[in-house]
């Protein structure tokens, strides 16, 4: 695979200005956290970015966008002194860069790991675990005096990443908005097809094909299991009948029953209720292609829309396609990304009796 980041930085559009970075050593892990030193001593609070890398990468490719990012709110917030401040933390997913086991699990079938599918969503998983284990402790190393109060809790994740920020906005309550870049909310949806495209052995041998794909040594039915239980799409589907014996979902899903959405709704208040989500992927993207995600991301959006039947959850769902970009993170992805981490920052925190939007945009 490669650096998706990797258009970003050669784009050649002024890069911006430099932040501090300070380095910690929290619960193990090796944490940089971004623009410390240009927070405003008159603060009345500090949101805190949480930048998750892709696979293959390090938590130093996140440098630009935490860049990209506080430069744009400080410069906003310049005139308020007292205006809340904004840092960013990275560090280093599981099994990459310096927490390295085994090169090989982060690899694809088509690398010759057999274990793809479950390497890959349990060190992303892992990775989400982390950042709540980090929220915990964060603020007693960087503010150990009482400086700074930590006031919210952001999340920018890219590819891998992204598939951990989905885990991060659905089960860290602390979590109050996140941004999705090439990533996908249906795992199994994504892996059954590239386990499709990658003519996996127990995907050709039945007949007809992937008859039996679940269950078998690519997906264990111990894993299944575990991807229903925290995955978007595993979790939220799992309540209605979705009317196709497929195990892909290519079409139209079917609205929930009266039923169903009574049983549905107490999760999603627990999930997501308030929370801002901006979703960001490549119009021709092979790796993670949007129409992996996009059956469960169309009954998603109808579900939190204004008029939706968990309209009143207040949730803000941004899905923006950039319809020339592949498996990359291209200029226009992250002046979305920076947009909207500033839009949430001004936002007040009361969101009582906010109805859920949605904005669908191709760039």
């Amino acid at each position: 695979m490669t650096d998706p980041l990797k258009s970003y930085d050669s784009s050649g559009r002024p890069k911006p200005a430099a932040v501090s970075q300070n380095v910690y050593n929290i619960a193990g892990i090796s944490v940089t956290v971004y623009g410390l030193n240009e927070l405003r001593s008159q603060a009345t609070g500090v949101a805190c970015l949480w930048l998750l890398h892709p696979r293959l990468a390090t938590q130093e490719r996140m440098t630009g966008i935490a860049e990209a990012t506080i430069n744009d709110w400080n410069e906003k917030t310049q005139a308020t002194p007292s205006a809340k401040g904004l840092i960013a933390v990275s560090f280093d997913q599981r099994n990459h860069g310096a927490r390295m086991v085994d090169p090989l699990a982060n690899e694809a079938w088509r690398q010759g790991n057999p274990r793809h599918a479950q390497d890959m969503f349990s060190i992303f998983q892992g990775t989400a675990r982390d950042t709540s284990l980090l929220m915990d402790y964060l603020a007693a190393f960087i503010f150990p005096n009482g400086e700074h109060k930590i006031s919210e809790n952001l999340v920018l994740g890219v590819s891998l990443g992204g598939h951990a920020a989905w885990s991060c906005l659905l089960h860290e309550p602390r979590i109050s908005a996140g941004v999705v870049i090439i990533g996908c909310p249906d795992y199994l949806n994504l892996m059954v097809d590239r386990a499709r495209l990658s003519k996996l052995p127990s995907w050709t041998k039945t007949n007809p094909p992937g008859a039996e794909i679940l269950g078998s040594e690519a997906f264990p039915t111990s894993f299944v299991d575990i991807v229903k239980r925290y995955d978007p799409a595993s979790l939220m589907l799992g309540y209605i009948d979705t009317g196709s014996s497929s195990l892909q979902r290519d079409g139209p899903l079917p609205e929930p029953t009266e039923q169903q959405k009574q049983e549905l709704r107490p999760l999603l208040t627990r999930l997501l209720a308030g929370k801002r989500i901006l979703n960001l992927s490549g119009g021709i993207d092979k790796l993670v292609p949007y129409h992996r995600g996009e059956a469960f991301l169309d009954w998603f959006k109808s579900a939190v829309g204004s008029n939706g039947w968990f309209g009143e959850g207040g949730v803000c769902f941004e899905d923006i396609i950039d319809r020339s970009a592949g498996h990359e993170v291209t200029p226009k992805m992250v002046d979305e990304a920076v947009r909207f981490v500033s839009e949430t920052l001004a936002i007040s925190a009361d969101k009582t009796g906010r109805r859920g939007s949605v904005r669908e945009s191709k760039i």
